[in-house]
């Protein structure tokens, strides 16, 4: 799925933290890095015409939601971190369509690789 036509895009790339996400009991215990992706689809021309924040999504305080989603609550799939962040987005006013990408680096994967990660997209259109 591809940003909904018309829309504009806020992008926040790389929010790090250490969770305890996974479904085996070292995961849990020791944790990992987990990274997120987050854009967001909006209508960016209301704030930027009245320089108002009020109008837009405040990507500071957003990065803060999505990092405290990875540190809170450890849940066996990744996927389920990615839909509770997607539902943190789209819970701001403004955001139309949101595309979250949870990256699991750190994976207990026996072949070598680079990363795996899952994407969830939503839309309120």
């Amino acid at each position: 799925m591809a940003i909904p036509e018309g829309l504009d895009r806020i992008d926040l790339r790389g929010i790090a933290a250490h969770g305890h996400h996974g479904v085996f009991e070292d995961e849990r215990r020791n944790g990992q890095t987990f990274i997120a992706d987050v854009s967001l689809g909006l209508d960016l021309g209301p704030a930027a015409r009245e320089h108002d924040l009020t109008k837009t999504v405040h990507y500071g305080v957003l990065a803060q939601q999505i990092h405290d989603a990875i540190v809170s609550d450890p849940v066996d799939l990744i996927e389920t971190v990615a839909l509770r962040m997607v539902d943190l987005c789209l819970a701001e006013e403004a955001v139309r369509w949101a595309s979250v990408t949870v990256h699991k680096p750190e994976a207990p994967i026996a072949v070598t690789f680079q990363d795996v990660a899952v994407t969830i997209e939503r839309s309120k259109l």
